[in-house]
């Protein structure tokens, strides 16, 4: 089974447009959305839910006010402030590291898991569906990326897919780095600018430290076409196939507003620009 990854250097290239159009080509699929702090991929499924769950991936600290004898312990060690001269806890800046544990003497503190998130897996007009939600100010999205895949895996083998087609987080981070293991091959979205260039360059090391087969697709790359000569002689240079470029298309956005993917418009330039990519994609795959 191929895992087909799709990152970028930041939001707002086209990444998602791009997993979105590959969701309505490939045959024999499950879907997953790994930006579990803005997941997207469901607005153009129209999912289904079939099993959901609470994802604890964090602790925070509890006090036992009976067993408190307010030695200041608690308070000293704390490196986040969490704890005020009344040894109250405050679980918002609590980051549960449980140095307050060791040191409490009559063990009136302990650690308790936090809820962090949500997941879910789905049916939806295009294939099965693997998904999350990090809660605001949650830090442990890696470990949400981490168990999205396991419920896609267990998904695809269930179906008998021969594709995972998975949507990843912008930048550089935690859930990149969990999306990216075990990923077959990665298509990598940037933009015609300064900014999509550095951004390519950061997320391009990340892919080769982990050794992964990667291409490029530059997005809108008629509104600065000197810059995207720029950007693929950068992939030249770095050995990065560009597979393929996309038009400025304002049937985008609309088509998306739809909960739909542009490449089920045959009229669609940018539509048409995303099936080629798709077939070179197929080739390189072979």
């Amino acid at each position: 089974m191929k895992s087909i990854l799709f990152l970028s250097g930041k939001g707002g290239t086209g990444k998602t447009s791009l997993a979105g159009a590959f969701a309505v080509l490939s045959k024999n699929k499950v879907l997953v959305d790994c930006d579990v702090d803005a997941a997207n991929l469901h607005l153009l499924l129209d999912p289904r839910i079939e099993e959901e769950g609470e994802f604890q991936g964090s602790s925070e600290a509890v006090k036992d006010n009976s067993k408190c004898i307010k030695c200041g312990e608690c308070r000293r060690v704390c490196r986040f402030h969490a704890i005020d001269e009344q040894f109250n806890i405050d679980p918002y800046l609590c980051e549960g590291c449980g140095a307050c544990v060791y040191v409490c003497p009559t063990d009136a503190i302990t650690l308790r898991p936090r809820v962090s998130g949500q997941w879910y897996t789905a049916t939806s007009r295009l294939g099965p569906l693997a998904s999350a939600e990090l809660y605001p100010g949650e830090e442990t999205s890696g470990k949400l990326v981490t168990l999205v895949k396991q419920k896609a895996h267990t998904l695809a083998n269930e179906v008998q897919a021969e594709r995972l087609v998975i949507d990843g987080s912008p930048g550089i981070g935690c859930p990149v780095i969990a999306s990216a293991t075990g990923a077959s091959a990665v298509i990598l979205v940037t933009e015609p600018s300064l900014s999509g260039l550095h951004d390519l360059e950061r997320i391009l090391s990340v892919v080769t430290h982990f050794r992964i087969p990667a291409y490029l697709v530059v997005n809108k790359f008629d509104l600065n076409e000197k810059m995207t000569e720029q950007v693929e002689a950068f992939a030249a240079e770095k050995g990065l196939k560009v597979i393929g470029r996309i038009p400025y298309d304002a049937d985008v956005p609309r088509r998306m507003i739809e909960g739909k993917s542009v490449v089920e418009d045959e009229h669609s330039p940018a539509g048409v620009a995303m099936r080629k990519i798709y077939a070179r994609f197929q080739e390189e795959l072979r």
